[in-house]
């Protein structure tokens, strides 16, 4: 991420913070959305319908959006989302006509209002786009849909698979949509890519489990099609996201098909016909020539892996069911550089920003060429892909500076957008809550509800107050940054502990877990510095009898708040560093050090109830937590660093987005709102609610928590799941001997023979709906003769 001074100091001193709103919730996430908050002036307003998809962007316009008087400032719109929206939309309301009969049950399955738990609209929309393009579009047979006019039309989707400028497009833009992914090599298969775009704590994980589904129910039902995978490979940024994926494998425990009711049973056994492989990218990397058996020798030279033999090697199982459908988590960290741009100059200000966009650099090259080994191992025959399409699910998908394209630009493969100001709108997520000015002391009530400068731009106040000696060149000593944040730093910790006491209070029904601060500081000194005054922990040097000294931890009071303050045994405060946090985010064979394991093990369950972590209550880290974290107690957070881009603050705020509760209001349909308290991140154009004043009452409490009693488990009632019904004959005195039956006989062959599951009883005079044909499976020859010439059987 570029984050060079000039660029800094043009976004954090020329964006004019937006006005708070009372309440941002407008939508109800279970249906499409009909409300948005438009920004005029920085004064928010609310309009009705559906905010087009677009994305807000600094330097250079890419999309197709006029300008016009009331416009928000330098935003540019996504035009190929936009039409599948319009396009999948009236094939939803058409009841997905043309599509197989597995995939309509599927997705009348997944909208079902009375689901124990419902799935969100932007699930459900997300996951129909890439059925639609798959299904139906990509392959040829947009006919089925019945329509013959589309917002994208068949032109102009067979262009934008050859990666070319389609017709919608402004060819005055540099850029332009597409949905290949064409290497620098040209004679290699470019990857198909399909992306979403879904904030954090959208639910990107059913996502992936209701794709899943649909292509191993498919092909459960048409074991012999390749059009439907049975192999999905998963590909994941870090350990803890991919540890947290396993609940994607139909054979794990505590899988999400069975937690979100995403298969009907009848269709169960096809899923667990299919194979999901979990890995991280970090098996993408090249093996030694010199290597065997994970042990280097300077005899063996087995010369450089070939594609064919990657492929063998990293898909196991997998690679006897090709084509395989990809999912890559964190999408945004598989990008490739610009064909033809220059080599990037490292990106960054501190030692840490330089070494983690290296490294970022390195993860993107690593992922993608794994994948394009994949794609041209040629196990299906010369010119034949092995991928049939690579799915990126990111909350944000927009390239970094330094990558050769222009930084915060999308990547041009998206076809579903549901971002972080949709998804506060729509309640999915918390709602951030910034200082606002009040009156008392030297400053006065600001009536238009905008944050308090100094706590909003919090950076550009340290920057604006440092004193001569607080610099060592042009890095800034970590004592000037802690003195000019204190201020901040000790009132969100006061706020922090108002929602502290209120969940130390809490009664034995209501939710018990103590919420969590984070601290994100811009280099390791000064995290080291915030970790020694918040936790009251630090590490010191004693003298020795033989004359050495030995370096002993020491525990002290904190100087924050005394419930920070850590003990021998007793972990309140954790502090992340980068080698730490490169730990954290690599393979398998780092959690055998023992203490990069029990961190591991409290970052991973901080928030969980019975875990390690369910104590922790502040996090102090640089740069930002990996993604798949995925607590959900976070209620404050507070940014100590330059924010150089919209994308960083998203992405750094993500990390305290994730809700406790899913229940809505009963009057209302909408979900309640939960807030996350931010200090330091200056983001703009978003949504958010100003802190109450110290004497009213906070506006989301301890909800109430239903569970079972202990020692009552001998009273558990279970309701079976029942699908249908039948009547039992058994006493009503009828018998029926089939051998004395009449035979029947077919004296004219069908054309076509429909099918239909037998679930119990239907009465047809009953429900005359059960005489719809197209409810039906149509069973023919057509996909025999597709695939067998008739000559062939004159022949044999």
């Amino acid at each position: 991420m570029a984050r060079g001074k000039a660029k800094q100091q043009t976004f954090e001193t020329a964006q004019a913070p937006v006005q708070a709103v009372d309440n941002p919730i407008l939508c109800n996430p279970y249906e499409w959305p009909t409300a948005f908050w438009e920004y005029r002036a920085g004064v928010p307003q609310k309009a009705q319908g559906r905010r087009p998809a677009s994305y807000w962007f600094k330097e250079k316009r890419t999309g197709g959006a006029e300008k016009d008087l009331f416009e928000e400032e330098n935003r540019d719109d996504l035009p190929l989302v936009n039409r599948l929206r319009e396009d999948v939309k009236r094939w939803r309301e058409a009841g997905y006509r043309g599509s197989t009969e597995v995939t309509k049950d599927l997705l009348k399955h997944w909208a079902r209002g009375d689901r124990s738990r419902r799935l969100f609209f932007c699930q459900r929309e997300a996951v129909e786009t890439i059925i639609y393009l798959l299904e139906l579009r990509i392959p040829g047979r947009s006919s089925r849909t019945g329509f013959h006019n589309f917002e994208c039309s068949d032109e102009d989707l067979h262009r934008l698979l050859r990666g070319e400028r389609p017709g919608f497009a402004l060819a005055d833009k540099d850029f332009f949509p597409k949905l290949i992914d064409q290497p620098a090599d040209a004679s290699l298969i470019g990857l198909r890519r399909l992306g979403c775009k879904m904030a954090t704590g959208s639910g990107k994980t059913v996502v992936m489990a209701m794709l899943v589904a649909w292509a191993f129910c498919n092909r459960g039902r048409n074991p012999s099609s390749s059009e439907f995978p049975s192999a999905v490979l998963i590909c994941a940024p870090n350990l803890t996201v991919k540890n947290r994926l396993q609940v994607l494998r139909p054979d794990e425990a505590q899988n999400y098909y069975d937690q979100f009711d995403i298969v009907p049973t009848r269709y169960r056994e096809y899923l667990n016909a299919g194979k999901v492989l979990v890995t991280n990218w970090h098996v993408f990397g090249r093996k030694s020539p010199n290597s065997e058996g994970g042990v280097t020798y300077r005899v063996v030279d087995k010369g450089e892996e070939d594609d064919k033999a990657f492929t063998l090697d990293r898909l196991g199982e997998l690679a006897r069911r090709l084509p395989i459908l990809v999912l890559n988590d964190e999408g945004h960290h598989c990008w490739r550089p610009k064909v033809g741009a220059p080599e990037a100059a490292v990106v960054g200000d501190t030692r840490e920003e330089k070494k983690a966009f290296q490294e970022e650099v390195e993860e993107a090259r690593v992922w993608l060429d794994g994948l394009d080994r994949i794609n041209n191992a040629g196990l299906l025959g010369p010119g034949r892909p092995c991928v049939l399409a690579t799915i990126d699910l990111s909350a944000t998908p927009f390239y970094l500076g330094g990558s050769g394209h222009i930084e915060g630009s999308p990547f041009p493969w998206l076809v579903s957008d549901f971002g972080l100001v949709d998804a506060i709108e729509s309640g999915i997520v918390k709602v951030p809550r910034l200082p606002v000015l009040q009156e008392g002391g030297d400053v006065t009530k600001d009536d238009a509800g905008r944050p308090d400068p100094k706590y909003f731009r919090l950076w550009h106040h340290i920057n604006e107050n440092l004193k001569p000696g607080d610099k060592t060149g042009r890095r800034i000593k970590p004592e000037a940054v802690f003195r000019e944040s204190e201020g901040a730093l000790k009132t969100l910790a006061s706020q922090w502990r108002q929602r502290f006491e209120q969940y130390r209070n809490a009664t034995s029904t209501q939710v018990t877990i103590p919420p969590a601060m984070i601290v994100v500081c811009h280099d390791t000194d000064t995290a080291q510095l915030f970790y020694e005054h918040i936790s009251g922990e630090r590490e010191v040097e004693v003298p020795l009898d033989n004359g050495k000294t030995e370096t002993r931890t020491v525990y002290g009071q904190s100087e924050v708040l005394e419930e920070f303050s850590n003990e021998a045994g007793v972990r309140r405060t954790l502090r992340i560093d980068s080698k730490l946090l490169s730990a954290l985010q690599g393979d398998a064979d780092d959690s055998k050090d023992e203490k990069i394991a029990e961190m591991r093990r409290l970052i991973d369950t901080v928030g969980k109830a019975g875990m390690p972590g369910e104590h922790v209550r502040c996090i102090v880290s640089v740069s930002m937590l990996s993604e798949g974290w995925d607590a959900n107690n976070v209620t404050q957070i507070l940014g100590v660093r330059a924010f150089g881009s919209q994308l960083l603050c998203e992405q750094v705020v993500g990390r305290g987005l994730r809700r406790r509760s899913y229940t809505p209001n009963t009057e209302t349909g909408l979900l309640e709102p939960e807030y996350v308290d931010v200090y330091g991140i200056p983001f703009t154009l978003i949504p958010f609610k100003g802190r109450p004043k110290d004497n009213e009452e906070p506006d989301d409490k301890p909800r109430n928590h239903v569970r079972p009693v202990s020692g009552r488990e001998a009273l558990e009632i279970r309701a079976p799941r029942v699908e249908s019904y039948v009547y039992d004959l058994r006493l009503d005195g009828i018998d029926c001997d089939v051998g004395k039956l009449e035979g029947f006989v077919v004296r004219e062959e069908p054309t076509a023979v429909y099918l239909d599951a037998v679930r119990g009883y239907k009465d047809q005079a009953d429900d005359p709906s059960l005489d719809r044909i197209d409810e039906y499976v149509r069973q023919d020859r057509k996909d025999y003769y597709d695939r067998v010439h008739l000559q062939a059987i004159q022949f044999k």
